[in-house]
């Protein structure tokens, strides 16, 4: 069964973003905690800091 597609606000995205930046978790912590793919995570990483 697939997961249905999700569309977050981007307040959502920075809070991830934020967090990654921070660095008190790695990764992999991040993206079990918030339910996302470590590669999404990066990528609101970079979104952030352009």
């Amino acid at each position: 069964m697939r997961r249905k597609r999700r569309n977050h606000l981007p307040g959502f995205k920075a809070k991830v973003a934020l967090a990654a930046i921070k660095g008190d978790k790695i990764l992999v912590e991040l993206a079990e905690q918030f339910d996302h793919h470590q590669n999404q995570i990066t990528d609101w990483k970079k979104q952030l800091l352009e």
